[in-house]
C-alpha cells in the first residue's frame, strides 16, 4: 500500500506519497522528492536530523514538511532516504536519515527549489488509504 510516484506538471514535477496513515503518506512523499534529484535506493542512512513543522491544516503542513526537507538538503548538504513522521493535531515531528551530498557519487539531476500549492492535497481517499501530493518547483 505505501508507495510514491511522480506526476508531470509543465516545467515542474508533482510528488505523491501514499500510505495507510497520513504520516506514512508524508514519509513516502520524502522518497518521491528525493527521487527527483537522485536514486534514493543508493543512499545510506548515515546521518539523522529532526524536523518540526506546524500548520492549521494538513495541506499547509504537507507543504511546510516538503519545504523543510528542501531547506535541510540545501543548508546541511544532505540527501535523505528515510523518514519517521509523527503527526498530531497540526504538529509534525520527524526524524530523517540520509547522507552528505557527494556530487560525483550521487550525480544529482536537478535542484528542487520549493514546494508549491499547485495541486496540493492531503486526503484519506478510502478508509486507511492516504494521499499527500503537490507540485515542486525544479
Amino acid at each position: 500500500m505505501t508507495h510514491w510516484e511522480h506526476y508531470p506538471h509543465d516545467a515542474d514535477m508533482g510528488v505523491r506519497g501514499y500510505g495507510e496513515t497520513k504520516a506514512q503518506a508524508f514519509e513516502q512523499a520524502l522518497l518521491a522528492l528525493s527521487a527527483i534529484i537522485i536514486n534514493p535506493d543508493k543512499l545510506h542512512a548515515e546521518k539523522k536530523i529532526s524536523i518540526h513543522c506546524s500548520a492549521e491544516d494538513d495541506e499547509l503542513l504537507f507543504a511546510d514538511w516538503l519545504n523543510s526537507i528542501i531547506y535541510h538538503m540545501a543548508t546541511d548538504d544532505l540527501f535523505f532516504c528515510r523518514a519517521k513522521v509523527n503527526i498530531d493535531n497540526g504538529q509534525l515531528n520527524a526524524e530523517l536519515w540520509g547522507e552528505p551530498i557527494d556530487v560525483k557519487r550521487h550525480q544529482p539531476t536537478v535542484e528542487v527549489k520549493g514546494a508549491t500549492y499547485t495541486t496540493l492535497k492531503v486526503v484519506e481517499y478510502k478508509p486507511g488509504e492516504w494521499l499527500a501530493q503537490t507540485v515542486v518547483d525544479v
